[in-house]
């Protein structure tokens, strides 16, 4: 008998090893069936019953069955499942309940169980939740799709519902820390220079609240300005290892949302006791700059002060005075100051242009918002003069920062750019050939090499081209070692100028003042902490672009409905049409294919080139300024559907 089965059994695997089976992705559809898609770009047929036993990204092995000219697969073992923790809205059905993930691709519901310490009573129809997959019918011993609800982030006619949704989809924190009132000044052994009688302003938006930087300028007799840059000093406050500060570095980042802010460090300390508010005294650390008439920097000085903001200014009122606009007007040793600052950062602007690199200026989009949260406007905020004379103070104050931290610690936590990842930049110089760009591999590599390129290109004002670039282009990331910034042009680059909203701000804070003191830095930060910085930046950003989405939708249906044209800027294409940033207001929509030619015969897309072509003619391409037609708002899936203006 033992023997039988042992034959069987040899027999079933000699059986499984014979029948072809390829492994991938499963992808879904609106009508039932799907596709598994492979590592190397192929795609099977997964048939409606199929389909059943899987859900959208769950990665799988499945067995390859082929009749005649058709090839189809069946999932049967699950490598990795789509969903884990994931968002989802509550059914109730009669005594049954379920949860409908909150995905565009995942329409079916799934059982449901409540977390013991959660009350299922407390839960209503279509209240938002946070639920994880626990069965799946392709793992061993289950037989159906099972879900438990962890948590109620939401009821479903909370007007807060964008924002909290958004902060439990990437596990960010709802509101700020708690603390307490009682906040000495520590003792920290630093001789602090008083400067309260030097007339400082600080520059923010009417809103700000928690102002970190205050400015001091003047001319220098021999040309040139002398810059002090004060910084508020939450560290005066928070020791290291402190509850808060532990807090702190979890956060790693202030999250700025349309509407709502979540502080980093307890509110007390971020808009109080360290915001350099007007006729507030306040620990600072601070630095002086010397600034040529080139705007070339020169010496500079690190130290520790208290100061006092002299006046809060806000962007537009010095942008507007500073053009010659009737109205505000600063008092006359400010003024004296701002129109200082306003040379300083021409100067400092050109000499940034001709030897390191500078940003084009691109407007900002502003939600102006009711208390239930609805939208009543999206202002375009343009980078005027008093944001550039803010921007290049900041830039120019980083740079030392890098320097000091770079000569006199040989870490920190600094801010590395790398224009095209070495793993990517092959594909870049052989695109650049195929435009007839004659240029070496180092030049995408070496700091002095890229910006004479990244000169050369700009010249070209070519937005495909610049479009297409950044396809192969790196991101900045948090590294403890000083590396440079290809995107500003620089050698290295450290911030420390927003240590209120940025941990690794507060890092450099700490080690700027062992310099001060004459003290042994400690070790460098480890991979973990500036890895978790790097990720936690990314999860912010996401976060106000989730945000965005969802307003937007509920901003733009009317727009939709009435079929309103828009210009538009062409931002990506894929195989599956293009999307677009609606240029009056910052939103992005899609433009599917169907939609840009009722046969879908006659579209030709160029997903890797950045162009379509409709009837063998280029009609579109990345970088491109068209107008298109809003034709749908789904607040479901927050997006929004446009066509081509005819």
């Amino acid at each position: 008998m033992l023997q039988n089965n042992a034959l069987l059994a040899q027999l079933k695997q000699q059986i499984r090893d014979n029948t072809p089976r390829v492994e991938g992705v499963i992808k879904a559809t609106d009508r039932g069936f799907g596709f598994l898609e492979t590592d190397n770009g192929e795609s099977y047929f997964v048939p409606p019953p199929a389909m059943k036993q899987v859900l959208h990204g769950d990665r799988v092995e499945a067995v390859l069955k082929e009749e005649g000219d058709k090839k189809s697969v069946e999932p049967e073992t699950l490598l990795e499942a789509g969903l884990d923790r994931f968002i989802a809205r509550v059914q109730k059905r009669e005594d049954r309940l379920a949860v409908i993930p909150d995905h565009p691709s995942i329409k079916a519901a799934l059982k449901a169980r409540v977390k013991r310490s959660l009350d299922e009573q407390s839960l209503g129809d279509g209240d938002w939740v946070v639920a994880r997959l626990v069965r799946h019918p392709l793992k061993p011993d289950d037989r159906a799709f099972f879900t438990q609800i962890d948590e109620l982030i939401a009821k479903t006619d909370d007007p807060a519902v964008p924002w909290r949704v958004t902060l439990a989809r990437h596990a960010l924190e709802q509101a700020s820390p708690q603390a307490g009132d009682d906040w000495p000044m520590l003792e920290e052994g630093l001789t602090r220079e008083d400067l309260t009688a030097t007339p400082f302003f600080t520059i923010d938006s009417e809103k700000t609240r928690d102002m970190d930087d205050a400015l001091h300028v003047e001319a220098r007799e021999d040309g040139g300005w002398r810059l002090t840059v004060a910084i508020a000093d939450p560290t005066a406050y928070v020791a290291e290892g402190h509850a808060a500060d532990l807090e702190a570095q979890t956060r790693a980042f202030t999250v700025y949302l349309p509407g709502q802010n979540v502080t980093m460090l307890p509110e007390v300390l971020a808009d109080d006791l360290c915001s350099l508010k007007e006729g507030e005294d306040r620990p600072a650390l601070a630095c002086t700059l010397d600034v040529n008439a080139d705007g070339s920097l020169g010496d500079y000085r690190f130290f520790a002060a208290n100061v006092r903001s002299h006046a809060r200014l806000v962007y537009d009122n010095v942008s507007d005075w500073l053009e010659g606009r009737d109205g505000w007007a600063p008092e006359p040793g400010i003024g004296e100051q701002l129109q200082a600052l306003a040379k300083l950062t021409e100067a400092r602007s050109q000499w940034r242009s001709e030897h390191a690199l500078v940003f084009k200026d691109r407007p900002d989009y502003v939600f102006d918002l009711d208390e239930s949260g609805n939208v009543l406007d999206v202002r375009i905020e343009d980078r005027r003069i008093a944001n550039r004379m803010i921007e290049e103070s900041m830039i120019a104050a980083n740079a030392c920062c890098a320097d000091l931290l770079a000569a006199q610690v040989g870490h920190g936590i600094f801010n590395v750019h790398n224009a095209f990842e070495p793993e990517k930049a092959d594909a870049a110089l052989e695109f650049l050939t195929a435009q007839q760009i004659e240029v070496e591999r180092e030049a995408l590599l070496e700091l002095p090499r890229y910006r004479e390129l990244k000169r050369a290109l700009e010249s070209r004002d070519d937005a495909w081209l610049d479009a297409r670039l950044r396809k192969f282009q790196g991101f900045t990331s948090m590294s403890a070692q000083p590396g440079p910034h290809f995107g500003l042009g620089l050698p290295a680059y450290a911030t420390w100028t927003s240590p209120i909203r940025k941990y690794g701000d507060m890092v450099n804070h700490r080690l700027i003042k062992r310099v001060l003191k004459g003290e042994q830095a400690p070790a460098e930060a480890s991979a973990t902490l500036t890895e978790q910085l790097t990720e936690r930046r990314k999860l912010n950003r996401m976060a106000e672009r989730d945000v965005k989405d969802w307003l937007y939708v509920r901003y733009l249906t009317p727009a939709a409905e009435a079929q309103q044209a828009f210009e538009a800027e062409i931002v990506s294409i894929n195989r599956g049409g293009m999307r677009v940033r609606l240029m009056a207001n910052g939103a992005t929509a899609f433009v599917p294919a169907p939609l840009i030619h009722s046969d879908r015969d006659k579209v030709a897309i160029d997903d890797k080139e950045g162009r379509v072509q409709v009837e063998g003619v280029e009609r579109f391409k990345l970088g491109d300024v068209t107008q298109v037609v809003l034709t749908e708002a789904r607040e479901d899936t927050r997006s929004l559907v446009a066509r081509p203006a005819a």
